[in-house]
């Protein structure tokens, strides 16, 4: 005789009640699985983003604020600070490295960034095609934009001001791709990096065409002012130019402003001291991402607690439910099982096949809650993909959803153990006596 048939024919026969016990395993399975598959995620993706990074600085506003813009440009920017304040950071003999960060257009609702070639080096980004830029308005595509919108080299890129594609487009400037990266698992998967240059002459030949349209009156001072901007750009590209243009040049890039810098220290015992320091005595604000990020999780965490015991308060119902299933049903059954000892079933394994359905119905339950876990993943990732750019997929299982299949067949044990020892100490002729 087969007991595990059987175990399944018994579940099958009782579709309303199993249906009801499996319905609140899998609820309370997928919401844990899918609040610890979140937050994995999430904390993963916020890591890989603050690699050797200590300190960002950026205008007065807030220090989550600065975090979340500059480091994983999710938000606007607070403000934007001069280059000669920024030069007064990165001498400061606590700072051992310093990034400009430069953005305020996109490409598509995807960020344009002008900064140096370090940034590059810090999150480990490879060239996959191509090269790193080396004149004005050239760039390196991150690699999810160019798998998502088909980007090949040389391809020309017309921005739009501000951080959404419904900007102004800048028509009259385009950007070419001289290189694509390769994958990192990194904010700079989502961005498009350039010179600084790039996004300071954008910017002067967008303000001053604003100028242009605006005011009629001054049209020969105006022409005039083309004629020296175009010698200027004329100037910079050339590799003969002397060296009083270069002290103009570099005097005008001091005039200049950047978004934000990020800032690697000497010792990591100065984040102590120097955040305090910049916050205190100058009119920049420095903010330090990995406790802001923790203050966050801080904020969030309450919630996420909720939520899991709440999950876990379904689990401990659904094991409440399968208990009064299998006794129930025992009970219904007893005729039934009395005649299968007189067919010469032992009691050992009519208990086992109690223990069976329970356990297949638990085991059952893990899985398909596992499975609804990861369309809620899928469902997060569409949403934070389309309003953040970001993208959270993941199919792996983790360590901690080794102990939800652990507690799933605890459950079963637990709740088959009262209806198996019944069914082990069923007086066979008492039953078919009384029927």
């Amino acid at each position: 005789m087969n007991i595990f048939k059987l175990s399944i024919k018994n579940i099958i026969s009782k579709p309303l009640s199993s249906l009801l016990s499996l319905t609140l395993l899998v609820f309370g399975i997928g919401i844990i699985s899918l609040l610890l598959q979140l937050n994995s995620l999430i904390k993963t993706q916020m890591d890989n983003n603050l690699k050797g990074i200590d300190m960002v600085v950026g205008a007065k506003g807030s220090p989550l604020q600065l975090i979340l813009s500059a480091v994983y440009h999710i938000d606007s920017p607070t403000g934007n600070i001069s280059v000669e304040d920024a030069k007064k950071i990165k001498n400061n003999r606590m700072v051992g490295s310093s990034i400009d960060l430069l953005y305020g257009d996109n490409y598509k609702g995807y960020r344009i960034v002008g900064t140096d070639d370090e940034f590059l080096d810090l999150y480990d980004a490879k060239i996959k095609d191509g090269r790193k830029w080396e004149d004005p308005f050239e760039v390196v595509v991150g690699s999810k934009i160019h798998s998502k919108f088909d980007l090949k080299l040389d391809d020309e890129l017309m921005s739009s001001h501000g951080l959404r594609e419904t900007g102004e487009a800048h028509e009259d400037q385009l950007f070419k791709i001289v290189g694509l990266l390769e994958p990192s698992n990194s904010v700079i998967d989502q961005l498009i990096v350039t010179s600084p240059e790039s996004i300071w002459d954008l910017h002067a030949e967008h303000d001053h065409s604003g100028e242009e349209h605006d005011d009629e009156h001054d049209h020969e001072h105006d022409d005039e002012h083309d004629h020296e901007h175009d010698d200027e750009h004329d100037h910079e590209h050339d590799d003969e130019h002397d060296h009083e243009h270069d002290d103009e040049h570099d005097h005008e890039h001091d005039d200049e402003e950047i978004t934000a810098m990020l800032i690697k220290f000497q010792n990591p015992m100065n984040i102590i001291q120097f955040p305090r320091q910049i916050n205190e005595e100058t009119n920049l604000q420095a903010a330090v991402p990995s406790y802001e990020i923790s203050r966050l999780f801080k904020l969030f965490g309450f919630g996420i607690e909720t939520l899991t015991y709440l999950a876990y308060l379904i689990i401990v119902v659904s094991a409440f439910s399968l208990f009064i299933n299998l006794f129930n049903s025992m009970r219904d059954r007893k005729y039934e099982m009395a005649l299968i000892r007189t067919l010469g079933s032992s009691r050992r394994q009519l208990s086992f096949m109690i223990i069976f359905e329970s356990l297949i119905l638990t085991t059952v339950g893990f899985l398909i809650g596992l499975l609804v876990s990861r369309l809620g993943v899928m469902f997060v990732s569409s949403l934070m993909e389309e309003s953040l750019n970001y993208n959270l997929n993941s199919f792996g299982i983790l360590n901690e959803e080794l102990w939800l299949l652990i507690l799933s067949i605890f459950i079963g044990l637990i709740s088959s153990i009262i209806p198996a020892l019944q069914v082990y100490n069923l007086n066979i002729s008492e039953v078919l006596g009384d029927e």
